[in-house]
């Protein structure tokens, strides 16, 4: 009986495995979607009644285990290192004359497309996925081998019990990022800023069930060290893949010389968008192994590859109309509404336009033709208008002279080029207000979306910020989407923001040129909410890195009756008044931080680049957005990009997160 078991199971595990490869690598589905559902539902039931027939090679084991408490460190035998960087023509012919002048050799070499998604190593023992690991820093990386088992294209079995480190980039499509951000705003959920980020955060959750619902797709682009397993070309190492049951781009090119390259990348960037994943350039490798191994590598880079960089897409569209936006502040701000058009493989039907002043600038006009391109591949902007395709029927724009929200007046403040409305009491302001006060810098109010923020404000439920802390269930069940259990998380999320520290408050209070780090800075110097409210404007001056404007701001909102009422009310409410963190005359003067200008780059994987900051601010250092030769130390993450190389470049003090971790500790 047992041995009919057994093999029931391993002619399941054997059917499923093929036609996983068969739909995930082959994309040549082979049975109807109902018939793999009910041959993994009897696999599923068999595995449950007999636990000791299970392995970490079942096709079961995709749908996600259990969650981890921590990553584990994985140590790269052959480390993963990032490559250098082309930006055009010129520069990927002076790549080929520096190899040539060190081969003294015409070199054959191999383009693919550069996927921008999250490079990892894959471990397989006698054909069976025993491990896989993110990059890190290059050296160190991550054991995330249960999140990457939920990724469909990755073989759990090989198809020759081969002993073998493969590495390649997990990633998500564009349409499955898309889905999954419908999904988040119907949450009212922050959207997911591109696939590279999606994929990255799919991967860093220690509950495998959220990584098998995410979608991740794999292309392996490499065979670590495969010269020793009698590769002659990295080319017949990826045609070794393929036999192996790796799913590799059939869009790559073995070019013989650096114009056949140049010809591949031009193609490429032309056909980008008609891909249905995002790639942000060509990466070129030479083709020799033996050259690979001759030719070496640099302290950060092999000499025998490089990535070739895409320019930011531009495209051409049309502007239907231009929309005008209310700001928390008041401020009026218009927004291109656009004929939709892909650009970096995303449909774009917006783009700010920022101030009239931008507008006048560029002279643009509904009705224009104009180019547009997103900013960092994330932001959509109008570059130009294209006057040769005017006819005459495009029609000036001029920004209003009321609020088109509340229709009081607007006002240009002396100095500034944005107009604000002048009414406090204007909906847009208080609805921005409230969205501004529950969002993740803030008092930080998980389930308090933009979209549920405007269902409550709309219902009337909350029109002040001290409102939200008055919330009831029954108040909240009669609404869409609100069943029981996330109306009591909403309300336990609401319970613990009135422990956050002063500074969270400060911020969220929205208070006029204030940000995180003025109100980091307050909370450090004043301690309580009550010792700032009795300071005078000259007073709040005296503190470092507060100016004029600011503490004329914040003098002025605590003046304001209506802002007294409301701190009165939040007291009223539970909600603390007090900094919690450590003060700046308690930081130990033998803090390594003390007085350091410092910089995060990359991915902060364990502490987040938030908490590092506030972290690193507690014990006396500062952390700035940009490298230069005041930068005093870098804390390098996964994935660091130009700021690691501009430190390597200045010999500026670089550190790792585990680095940081450990100082801060101490």
């Amino acid at each position: 009986m047992s041995s009919d078991v057994l093999g029931r199971i391993e002619k399941l595990r054997e059917q499923l495995d093929q036609y996983n490869y068969e739909y995930y690598v082959l994309d040549n589905p082979t049975v109807l979607d109902a018939t793999y559902d009910e041959l993994m539902k009897e696999l599923i039931d068999l595995e449950e009644k007999y636990p000791e027939y299970k392995t970490d090679t079942s096709p079961t084991v995709r749908v996600g285990g259990q969650a981890l408490d921590v990553f584990e460190k994985v140590i790269h035998k052959i480390p993963m290192l990032s490559l250098g960087n082309a930006f055009g023509e010129a520069d990927l012919k002076d790549f080929d004359r520096k190899i040539r002048q060190i081969t003294n050799k015409e070199v054959a070499y191999v383009a693919e497309l550069k996927i921008d998604g999250l490079a990892v190593s894959l471990h397989y023992e006698n054909g069976n996925f025993t491990q896989g690991a993110t990059r890190g820093d290059g050296s160190v990386g991550e054991d995330i081998t249960h999140n990457l088992k939920t990724i469909k294209s990755i073989p759990l079995r090989l198809k020759q019990p081969a002993t073998i480190e493969v590495r390649g980039e997990a990633f998500m499509a564009k349409s499955t990022l898309e889905k999954l951000n419908q999904e988040r705003e119907a949450k009212g959920e922050v959207l997911l800023a591109n696939p590279r980020n999606a994929a990255a955060g799919s991967l860093r959750q220690l509950d495998p069930k959220i990584a098998s619902k995410r979608g991740l797709d794999f292309y392996s682009y490499a065979v670590s060290d495969a010269e020793s397993l009698g590769f002659k070309t990295h080319s017949d190492s990826l045609n070794y893949l393929d036999e192996l049951g790796f799913k590799t781009n059939s869009e790559r090119l073995v070019c013989n010389g650096i114009h056949e390259v140049i010809n591949f990348v031009s193609t490429w960037q032309e056909k980008r968008s008609s891909l249905p994943y995002e790639i942000d350039g060509i990466v070129i490798k030479v083709d020799s192994l033996e050259l690979q191994k001759e030719l070496g590598f640099t302290a950060k880079s092999p000499r025998w590859a490089i990535a070739y960089k895409f320019p930011a897409e531009e495209v051409s569209t049309k502007i239907i109309d231009i929309e005008l936006s209310v700001g928390r502040t008041g401020v009026v701000t218009p927004t291109a509404i656009l004929e939709p058009v892909k650009v970096a493989g995303t449909i774009v039907r917006r783009a700010t336009l920022h101030n009239e002043d931008i507008i006048k600038g560029k002279d643009l006009r509904i009705g224009d033709n104009v180019v547009i391109r997103k900013a960092g591949d994330i932001i959509p902007e109008v570059v130009k208008v294209q006057l040769d395709k005017r006819t005459g029927e495009e029609k000036p724009f001029a920004m209003p002279t009321n609020c088109p929200e509340c229709d009081s007046d607007l006002e240009r403040i002396q100095g500034e080029v944005a107009l604000r409305c002048a009414n406090s009491s204007c909906p847009a302001q208080i609805r921005e207000g409230l969205i501004h006060f529950v969002s993740r810098n803030a008092m930080n109010i998980e389930g308090l979306g933009e979209k549920v923020v405007e269902q409550l404000f709309a219902e009337g439920l909350i029109h002040r910020i001290s409102d939200i802390y008055a919330l009831k269930a029954e108040q909240l069940l009669p609404l869409e989407r609100m069943g029981d259990k996330s109306v009591q998380n909403l309300l336990k999320s609401i319970e613990t923001s009135k422990t956050n520290s002063l500074e969270k408050l400060l911020f969220g209070l929205g208070i006029r040129h204030v940000g995180a780090k003025a109100a980091k800075t307050l909370a450090q110097s004043f301690n309580t909410i009550d010792d700032l409210m009795s300071a005078s404007a000259d007073s709040i001056l005296l503190i470092p890195e507060i100016g004029d404007k600011m503490a004329e701001s914040i003098h002025d909102y605590f003046e304001n009756e209506e802002s007294q009422k409301l701190i009165h009310n939040l007291k009223h409410y539970g909600v603390n008044t007090v900094y919690l963190g450590a003060k700046k005359s308690e930081v130990s003067t033998e803090s390594l931080f003390i007085g350091k200008t410092i910089v995060l780059t990359g991915t902060l994987s364990k502490l987040g680049r938030k908490e590092a900051t506030e972290k690193i601010e507690e014990l006396g250092g500062k952390v700035t957005g940009s490298v230069s030769k005041k930068t005093d130390l870098l804390i390098a993450g996964e994935e660091a990009g130009s700021k690691l190389d501009k430190a390597h470049q200045l010999g500026i003090e670089i550190w790792d997160e585990d680095r940081l971790l450990q100082e801060l500790e101490d």
